[in-house]
């Protein structure tokens, strides 16, 4: 008797016509549900899942809104469990390895925009003020970074030593400092200034600059560098410790 053969799942045609144009031509032509639709899929392949890919699109807005979205809110869903987010959450982990390996040790960034773009999606969400240095070589580019302080951020919670003792640690010439507001408001609070002017100090001794301190807000931040702030707070030291 010849065998059966396999039955075929809803949507298996159009999920391998979404694979072969991708595979043709990359995302042009791409809806952003198609797109969120296959990332589904990819733990789950032999489950349709374009109505859940339309839903999230209509919860979260944008094709960035529903890759950031916590996995708790996604699970909200009717249809989306946890295998489903599985390629989401991945595919986001990739683009953000990628994206660090490109740039360390690569391109100096030049712009507090392109500062932002990079670090926005691992700050955008927390739920806690998270503090991180970028470290640079003497070209501004990147060398490491880390996250140094969690928490509500004050001068009594930031401490200048553990900068620059991680600084040195890295050979670094510069840093760029940056923390987020979970607020979603990024105007620098008194302590923000207090901190940034305690830092730059502290670096200079030392011979490190400090090049930028960003304030990450929601889809949006505030640049002490582009603002004149730290070129301020230089003159400042200039003016008390240069003779």
């Amino acid at each position: 008797m010849a065998a059966a053969k396999k039955k075929s799942h809803k949507g298996e045609g159009h999920r391998g016509r979404l694979r072969e144009k991708f595979l043709a031509s990359g995302l042009d032509g791409f809806h952003d549900y198609e797109v969120i639709e296959l990332l589904l899929a990819l733990a789950t392949p032999r489950k349709d899942c374009k109505e859940q890919a339309k839903a999230a699109l209509r919860r979260f807005k944008t094709l960035q809104g529903v890759i950031e979205a916590p996995p708790e809110a996604l699970q909200e869903i009717k249809g989306i469990g946890p295998k489903n987010i599985f390629g989401i959450k991945f595919v986001h982990a990739v683009a953000g390895r990628y994206l660090k390996k490109r740039l360390v040790k690569k391109h100096p960034i030049r712009s507090s925009r392109e500062l932002f773009d990079y670090l926005y999606h691992r700050l955008r969400d927390k739920k806690r003020e998270i503090f991180k240095v970028v470290f640079l070589d003497a070209q501004n580019r990147i060398i490491a970074i880390e996250t140094l302080f969690e928490g509500t951020l004050t001068a009594s919670s930031v401490y200048p030593r553990e900068v620059v003792q991680a600084a040195l640690r890295h050979h670094a010439a510069g840093l760029f400092l940056v923390h987020n507001h979970p607020s979603g408001e990024p105007r620098p609070s008194p302590e923000d200034k207090l901190i940034t002017r305690q830092l730059i100090h502290a670096c200079r001794v030392m011979g490190i600059t400090v090049h930028e301190h960003l304030i990450i807000g929601d889809n949006t931040y505030f640049s002490f560098a582009d603002q004149g702030q730290i070129a301020e707070m230089n003159r400042e030291y200039d003016r008390v410790y240069t003779f």
